[in-house]
């Protein structure tokens, strides 16, 4: 019964590693700076696409010139483009735009620096393409922005979920489960903090290929779980999820370092992305139990053979995954 559900789910992640372009679930991230009474720089960083740029534009305040920036250069990750704008009054209460997003997956992150005062984060989603400058901003508005970029950050990347589904898969006891998420949440968290206040320092291409082989060692765990030997991974997964965690957490570092913190409210924003992404992880482990609960109601259970079929899938999701990371090396 779980074994069937988690076979059609390995074929759904197989479909999504060979269609999806790993950069373009990143952010877009929008930035700007006041550096005169009248005068903002403009930072805007888009998505690759299949190497071109997304095809969405940060489109300034009327009271702006110039409203649009120039054409983005690729600098080796996503597209960038700078440029500096006049604008004739306060930009409180006027209206930012970002075109184009309401036809994709992305979210923009904004950030804009005043010379005086908090800086002001704002989210724009496809629902959501216009929005007004804030005269002040608060706390908890950062905190529910960063909090829903991580909740979908994990539940867009597809290399952290296929290492839940395979963790899911593995750990048959409820609570072992639930320990080994803990751990794993507890891990990340751990080395996220220490990337993000510059004690830790890790290239992100290593980290990337680890973390798919991190997913390869599950499968292969999974493959053996029918032998009778003590097995750390079935037995006490919390160690194992602990050492993948710091791993991960790096992971997620990097993606955070590509849209950064809001200075002044930087342990807000850390701990709303932490806990996000564990709210993603468990929203996604719930999904998983609820079709195993609906399946046990309308199907017979396949057995063994099914979640051999399952491991095997997983393993050559994650096996392309590595092999592309290393081969990409070089450009590194």
């Amino acid at each position: 019964m779980k074994a069937v559900v988690c076979s059609l789910l390995a074929l759904v992640f197989a479909w999504l590693a060979g269609s999806a372009s790993a950069h373009a679930l990143d952010p877009g991230y929008l930035e700007i700076r006041q550096i005169a009474s009248d005068t903002w720089s403009v930072h805007w960083r888009k998505p690759d696409v299949n190497g071109q740029p997304m095809a969405i534009y940060a489109v300034l305040p009327d009271i702006c010139t110039p409203a649009r920036g120039p054409e983005p250069t690729f600098d080796g990750g996503a597209w960038i483009s700078s440029w500096v704008v006049e604008c004739g009054a306060n930009l409180a209460g006027q209206s930012i735009a970002i075109d184009g997003l309401e036809t994709q997956k992305n979210d923009v992150l904004m950030r804009l620096h005043l010379l005086a005062g908090k800086p002001t984060t704002l989210r724009f989603t496809p629902d959501v393409t216009v929005q007004n400058i804030p005269a002040q901003q608060t706390t908890w508005s950062v905190f529910s922005a960063y909090f829903l970029l991580g909740f979908e950050h994990i539940l867009e990347g597809w290399d952290h979920l296929l290492f839940v589904f395979a963790l899911f898969i593995l750990v048959r006891n409820p609570w072992r489960l639930v320990g080994a998420v803990t751990a794993f949440t507890l891990a990340h968290s751990i080395t996220l903090a220490l990337a993000t206040f510059g004690v830790l320092n890790v290239p992100g291409p290593p980290v990337e290929a680890v973390i798919a082989l991190s997913i390869v060692f599950l499968a292969v765990e999974i493959v053996k779980g029918g032998e009778s030997r003590f097995r750390l991974s079935e037995q006490k997964p919390w160690i194992v999820c602990f050492g993948f965690g710091l791993l991960h957490g790096l992971g997620f570092a990097g993606a955070l370092a590509d849209i950064g913190l809001p200075s002044n409210d930087i342990p807000a924003a850390l701990l709303a992305f932490n806990i996000g992404v564990e709210a993603g992880q468990l929203s996604f482990i719930g999904a998983l139990a609820l079709l195993v609960a609906t399946w046990r109601l309308i199907a017979v259970p396949i057995g063994r053979t099914a979640t051999l079929a399952t491991a095997y899938g997983i393993g050559s999701v994650s096996m392309y995954w590595l092999i592309e990371r290393i081969s990409g090396f070089e450009s590194w």
